[in-house]
């Protein structure tokens, strides 16, 4: 509004002046105006976005991903000129060491002739894991004097999944702490020798030790014990994902080991044929996907467009926040499909001011099994979060701890607290070459004469 003001002032007092130059003047000023509104108003709507390639299927970490952007003029007059450039997490540009890198460039100026069409293509490297949205297309055009100016958001986003790392772990050796277990055993993996839960007549393989004498006698054939199955089969994996738990200093780093260790221990149990599930208090990234983007706005002479580039960016980005408390959960089943689901899952996770670990434990405890082992994924062990996996032991789970990158004095510390609840099953890790060796850490008390080592081949 105001370019209106503006030329009328003018305009009386050049007719109070009697100056007809200065008139004139404004008249084609005037003139000029409207053509260049005219002019970017249908530039910018005679031109259609179409996205080339398909980002659908999940990336892994070093993975080359090509975007290609074919820009068409549908119109009947040359557009003058277009600048396109296609939309990335500035976050994950910009983060060091960055999540994301690229080949070539996400902006394209050109001139397209009616009928014809450019392309803008680049190359995404997938450093870190993450959800990442790519897309819309912001178009700016405008007239050839800079006067008028028009954006439009184009194209629909597309999401890039990026999974985590997997490393190899030669040996898993999370069984249970205790000889005889207070939960059955959904799935008959191992047997209690101290608990009878009858007999059946004997097969070829079976050791002496299970002949039941006193039922062979009685019977006139060979009869053999069978037990209760009361070892833990497979793993409850609780990974605290609340920021205050890791201090800038050390991240991204150590977010991403515990995502690596997540992702890791989830794989060698699945492989195992054993039930995994995953629990979380971290945020989903898809919690924070905008629902609303408009990419039809400007798309003809009628509709008003974005007056700025920002306010086309903001209406195409993904939210920067998300409100969500409920924890993320991922079921404890069986199947390499569950494997890929807690991948998946991992792979979304974000740090989060929300639930507390502590409090996640309370949340999610009805959810848990009792015949899988607890194995919290920790980088910061404060008194409600022993206290808590304390509590978890007492009701009957087994419970395994494995703190991230901690400090000499930060893991004494975090040690005590966890011994002072009784758990004794305590690991660390502080690189990805530790996390190898995972499953060669002995717990707290020495190794476990209990518990059943399975070496992967």
């Amino acid at each position: 509004m105001r370019w209106p003001v503006v030329f009328i002032l003018i305009m009386l007092a050049a007719l109070a002046m009697e100056a007809g130059l200065l008139a004139f003047a404004m008249y084609v000023l005037l003139g000029v105006l409207f053509l260049s509104r005219h002019l970017a108003k249908r530039w910018v709507g005679s031109l259609e976005a179409a996205r080339e390639g398909d980002v659908s299927e999940p990336a892994e970490i070093g993975d080359e991903i090509e975007i290609r952007v074919r820009l068409d003029n549908k119109g009947t007059i040359t557009v003058g000129w277009v600048l396109a450039e296609d939309l990335l997490p500035e976050a994950a540009l910009k983060q060091k060491p960055p999540r994301l890198r690229l080949k070539g460039k996400r902006l394209k100026l050109a001139t397209i002739r009616a009928g014809k069409s450019a392309t803008l293509k680049y190359t995404i490297i997938c450093d870190i894991r993450g959800y990442y949205q790519i897309g819309p297309t912001i178009l700016e055009t405008g007239d050839l004097f800079g006067l008028h100016r028009r954006h439009r958001v184009v194209t629909e986003p597309i999401f890039l999944l990026v999974l985590p790392k997997v490393v190899p772990l030669p040996k898993y050796d999370f069984a249970s702490q205790r000889p005889i277990g207070e939960v059955n055993s959904a799935h008959r993996l191992f047997e209690d020798p101290t608990r009878n839960a009858g007999v059946r007549p004997y097969q070829v393989g079976d050791p002496l030790q299970r002949v039941h004498w006193r039922a062979t006698a009685r019977t006139g054939e060979l009869m053999c014990r069978v037990f209760d199955p009361t070892t833990l089969a497979g793993a409850t994996i609780l990974v605290d994902f609340h920021q205050d738990s890791y201090h800038k200093r050390g991240e991204p780093y150590r977010s991403e080991l515990a995502i690596t260790t997540a992702a890791s221990l989830a794989y060698v149990v699945t492989m195992l044929s054993q039930q995994i599930g995953l629990v979380s208090n971290g945020r989903d990234a898809a919690d924070r996907v905008r629902l609303d983007v408009k990419t039809q706005k400007g798309a003809d002479e009628t509709a008003p467009g974005f007056e700025t580039r920002d306010e086309a960016r903001i209406s195409g980005e993904m939210l920067e926040e998300s409100n969500r408390l409920q924890p993320l959960v991922v079921e404890t089943r069986r199947g390499i499909e569950q494997f890929q689901k807690i991948r998946e899952a991992l792979a979304r996770l974000e740090l989060t001011d929300g639930l507390s670990f502590a409090h996640l434990i309370i949340e999610a405890t009805p959810r848990m099994p009792r015949d899988a082992t607890v194995v919290a994924i920790l980088a910061a062990v404060p008194v409600e979060t022993s206290v808590m996996l304390g509590s978890l032991r007492r009701q009957g789970f087994a419970v395994t701890a494995i703190l991230i990158g901690l400090e000499d004095d930060a893991m004494a510390l975090a040690h005590g607290r966890l011994l002072a609840e009784n758990i004794r099953d305590v690991r660390h890790v502080n690189s990805e070459e530790e996390l190898g060796m995972l499953g060669d850490q002995a717990a707290a008390t020495g190794p476990n004469p209990y518990g059943v080592e399975m070496e992967l081949g």
